[in-house]
Parts: structure tokens; C-alpha cells; sequence
């Protein structure tokens, strides 16, 4: 009788290629975060190089639009600060339409490749320690989520990673998390795009005044640019509003269930 091979060999293979692309995410994540590459990614240093980008995009648009989409997809997938930055850099560098599609189909598959690696790996193993508790509110929650989803998208007060994060671990369908992020984004996107606009003679004044400190031989000359304007309590409140529109289905199906189990009692 010939013997089993043993299967630790299989097993083996099979949890290197689950945890790989995480091991390999974080690890490119950490890295940009030691050598402080991240810090890059500020308004300070865009109104410093805007006539140079905007010069780039002119001359070579075929090359700059996808060399963006890399680097905002690459920005979401690993959880870098700096996705409303490059939403407004989208604002500034290319026309509405361009920078409404580019950012939110970057920032979509950003969140689809983070998910999709989180679903593999954490998810499956979460799930698989939880046990019964964890898989009743992981039901409860797939049978919604599409209205979850979009809450989370629409209200901005939760962050975007986490927002990515959580629905691979709870086990939310592939096609409901794209479709949902695509949609969810699609308000916050819009409004900062068009912020963008009322930004660019800021940028242009600042630098002005900070090139002439330089030119002026000034000591301690900064660029300082504060983009907390940007996100005022109206645009949060109708945010809000929308993510309450989102969770009207839940509520309903709530409310119209509890009434047919009073009415059958």
C-alpha cells in the first residue's frame, strides 16, 4: 500500500501565497513611512512644483494621467495619508470630468486591492476564530451591506483604510464592495475637485509671498498652506445626510419586520 504524502508541504504553500501580499504590503508601507517619502505628498510642496506638473500634464498627457492613477492607486492600497491631496491635486491638474473619473476609479481599485488582500488573509482567519458570535454578525451585517457600505463611503469621519479594512474581515461580497466604494466616493470626490478650483490662486499667492522671502534673503521663510477650510461642517453635515439616506432601506426592513412578527403573534 502506497503512503499518503504528507500535506504539510500544500499547507505550507497555501498560507504563504495568504499572507504574502500582506507581509509584502505592509512591508512597502513601512518603508515609505521610515524614510518619510510620505511627507512628499503635501500642499506645500505641490504649490511649489505646480507650474512644472501643470507644464508635464500639457506636454505629455497620454504619460501623465496613467503615471497618476498608478501613484493614487498605490496611495490608497497602502493606506498612505495623502488620498484628498492627491484628490485635489486631480482638481488642479486636470479638467472636472477627467479628475472625477481618474480619482474615483484609482481610489476604487486602491480599496479593491487592499481589500482583496485583507479578505485573503485576515479575513479568513478572523472569521475562522470567531466562531459562532462572529459568524451571526457577519450574516447580519453581509445581508446589508450594500447600505452599510455606502454610509461608511459617504460620511468622510471614518478613515478610508479602515473603511477598506473592515468589510474584508467581516466578509462583504467582492462586487457589493466595488460597486458600493465607486458610488460612495462619488459625492466627496466632486466637492473637493471643485474646492480645487477656488485653491489654485491660493497656492499661487503663497508661493509668491514665499519666493520672495527667499529672494528677500528673510530668515525662517515657510510654506505654510492649511486645507482645513476645505472640509467644512456644511459639506460634513450634507455628507451626514446623505449616509443617513443610506441607512433609510435598514431602518425600513427593521421597522416593517418587527411589524409583521407583532401582527402574526
Amino acid at each position: 500500500m502506497t503512503p499518503t504524502p504528507p500535506l504539510q508541504p500544500l499547507a505550507t504553500s497555501g498560507s504563504l501565497r495568504r499572507w504574502l501580499p500582506l507581509v509584502v504590503l505592509v512591508a512597502v508601507a513601512a518603508m515609505i513611512a521610515a524614510t518619510g517619502a510620505h511627507h512628499w505628498l503635501s500642499l506645500e510642496t505641490i504649490a511649489l512644483h505646480k507650474g512644472r506638473l501643470e507644464t508635464f500634464v500639457d506636454a505629455h498627457f497620454a504619460l501623465a494621467l496613467p503615471l497618476f492613477m498608478v501613484i493614487y492607486t498605490a496611495v490608497v492600497a497602502l493606506s498612505i495619508p495623502g488620498a484628498l491631496l492627491m484628490t485635489i491635486v486631480a482638481g488642479l491638474l486636470f479638467s472636472f470630468w477627467v479628475a472625477i473619473a481618474t480619482v474615483t476609479m484609482s481610489a476604487t481599485l486602491g480599496a479593491t486591492i487592499l481589500f482583496l488582500i485583507a479578505s485573503s488573509s485576515l479575513g479568513e482567519a478572523l472569521r475562522a476564530k470567531g466562531g459562532a458570535s462572529v459568524a451571526r454578525m457577519t450574516e447580519g451585517l453581509k445581508e446589508d451591506a450594500a447600505s452599510y457600505m455606502l454610509f461608511l463611503r459617504l460620511v468622510p469621519v471614518f478613515p478610508f483604510a479602515l473603511v477598506n479594512l473592515a468589510p474584508a474581515i467581516v466578509g462583504v461580497p467582492l462586487s457589493t464592495f466595488i460597486w458600493t466604494t465607486f458610488l460612495g466616493i462619488l459625492p466627496g470626490t466632486t466637492a473637493f475637485i471643485l474646492a480645487a478650483a477656488s485653491l489654485d490662486g491660493l497656492l499661487d499667492e503663497r508661493r509668491a509671498v514665499f519666493e520672495a522671502c527667499r529672494a528677500a534673503a528673510q530668515p525662517d521663510c515657510r510654506l505654510s498652506i492649511d486645507t482645513s477650510a476645505l472640509v467644512s461642517p456644511k459639506l460634513l453635515l450634507a455628507f451626514a445626510a446623505l449616509g443617513v439616506i443610506a441607512l433609510v432601506p435598514i431602518a425600513a426592513k427593521r421597522f416593517f419586520g418587527r411589524k409583521k412578527e407583532n401582527s402574526s403573534a
